[in-house]
């Protein structure tokens, strides 16, 4: 069974329950059922490695205990089993007692739950969802890495992504970014708005053949750090992160930005941050203000920038992505911040990716700017991402893939200008009011200037929703 047929099998059996109302609902309510199904596959071996090993979950509501199908008749099922998940599984935990002594990879089942909900009405179909979870095997490697695919194809399969800020970014991109940076075991490694924690993984992954002794483990466990404001990409998260042996995640369910900046310390700072920040969203007055007044803005994109200054410490380094608009914009706030990253930092790459590589969540442009805490800005390099041969834009069904960045790699450490790399000076940038949107000058004009009008309307109408969104935001906040 592969993983794709396997979330569709559910995501039908779901369509029929009256009580899941849309996808958002759907994927909610199965990935409960996966973080339920992934810890007990995780407690299993915790019973079998530690002798005194007692689960913060009380018997009954063990995975094991009460959704495994023994196909003895005994499973419940209808509204018994309604009955059960309604009045008894979740207030059991939800009502978890835990305390600052309790161990963080046990409190975590009653964070997940706090915000999580049983939307089916239907026991009987329930069960059914619940033996085909049951199908996947986690104790087993090849299963529990395909929890990457189950989670990818729960995001893609959700439409309504983009409205509801839900971007996914792309493996490709969170590896190529990892693999600049080259994080280090014994460095504290970051996401302030983590999501599903792909950024994190990309980083584990890649400090994998770093980890030689639990020393090393234990180091890499205590430094990835992330954050993540929303309930379902939180727990997507936790789960995520348990599956590859981070048994007690640092993934806090939160909003990053309602701190005073001016309030972290030295050893709450980073020394590699990767980020795909929200972008499009309006932040209220009470979340403004944590900001010096220069740098306040209602751009969720530029204050989450502006933490990242905060946020990262003495030569550290960052990957961020960030939409066009950010690079051109010219309201006084997102110039202070480009000024104040360039005084700061130095903002040495921006790699800038083609139209389609967040389709189908969104048309925008975007861009990676990878800076490093070591000095002020001189040049900022440009590199243009070549679309592969025949494509005219990235695509859900012409996605990008990891290969394609080969091109920034092997340029990236000759720093050469060639067709599709171009460096701009600061006193260049300083003259254009830190407008950051400089186009290839190796590019034949005509051709960057040639759109199709259906290319224009689009363009047109993603402004529009942008506009709208912002308008019912502040409508919102003003009421």
């Amino acid at each position: 069974m592969t993983i794709e047929n396997m979330i569709k099998r559910i995501q039908n059996i779901m369509r029929q329950d009256a009580g899941v109302d849309g996808d958002a609902q759907r994927i909610s309510q199965l990935v409960w059922m996966l973080f339920l199904k992934v810890y007990d596959a995780k407690e299993e071996f915790w019973d079998f490695a530690e002798d005194d090993f007692k689960s913060i979950i009380p018997e009954a509501y063990r995975w094991r205990n009460w959704a495994v199908d023994e196909k003895d008749g005994k499973a419940l099922t209808g509204d018994e089993l309604m009955e059960f998940v309604d009045t008894k599984l979740f207030p059991a935990l939800k009502e978890l007692e835990i305390d600052e002594l309790t161990e963080k990879r046990k409190a975590i089942v009653k964070y997940v739950f706090e915000d999580a909900n049983n939307y089916m009405k239907s026991g009987t179909l329930l069960r059914q969802v619940i033996n085909i979870i049951d199908e996947v095997d986690f104790t087993e490697n090849e299963d529990r890495y395909a929890f990457n695919d189950i989670y990818e194809q729960i995001l893609k399969d959700l439409q309504s992504a983009g409205s509801a800020g839900e971007f996914y970014t792309p493996r490709a991109v969170t590896d190529f970014m990892t693999d600049i940076l080259k994080p280090q075991v014994g460095e504290k490694i970051a996401d302030f708005a983590c999501g599903t924690g792909g950024f994190l993984i990309s980083a584990l992954d890649y400090l994998t053949e770093q980890i030689k002794t639990p020393e090393h483990q234990e180091m890499v466990q205590n430094n990835l750090y992330g954050i993540e404001k929303k309930p379902l990409p939180y727990l997507l998260a936790i789960t995520n992160m348990i599956l590859h042996d981070i048994d007690a995640p640092n993934i806090l369910h939160g909003n990053s930005l309602t701190r005073n900046v001016r309030d972290y310390k030295e050893n709450e700072k980073a020394d590699v941050i990767l980020m795909n920040p929200p972008y499009g969203g309006v932040e209220e007055e009470s979340i403004r203000v944590n900001f010096p007044t220069a740098l306040q803005s209602s751009e969720t994109a530029d204050l989450f920038m502006s933490l990242i200054l905060y946020r990262l410490k003495k030569n550290g380094r960052v990957g961020v992505v960030l939409p066009n608009s950010f690079l051109f914009g010219d309201d006084r706030a997102k110039i202070n911040i480009k000024e104040r990253l360039l005084e700061e930092c130095n903002l040495h790459t921006i790699v800038r990716l083609p139209e389609g590589v967040f389709s189908p969540y969104t048309s925008i442009e975007t861009n990676l700017l990878f800076f490093d805490k070591t000095g002020p800005t001189k040049n900022v390099w440009y590199f243009e991402h070549l679309l592969p041969e025949g494509y005219a834009r990235y695509s859900k069904t012409r996605p990008l893939r990891k290969q394609e960045f080969e091109a920034e790699k092997a340029w990236w450490d000759k720093r050469e200008e060639t067709e599709y790399a171009w460096k701009v000076s600061i006193e260049e940038i300083k003259k254009r009011n830190y407008n950051l949107n400089i186009k290839n000058p190796h590019s034949n004009d005509e051709e960057i200037n040639q759109k199709s009008a259906l290319e224009i309307v689009k363009e047109l109408q993603q402004s529009q929703k942008e506009v709208i969104t912002i308008m019912e935001a502040l409508e919102k906040e003003l009421s």
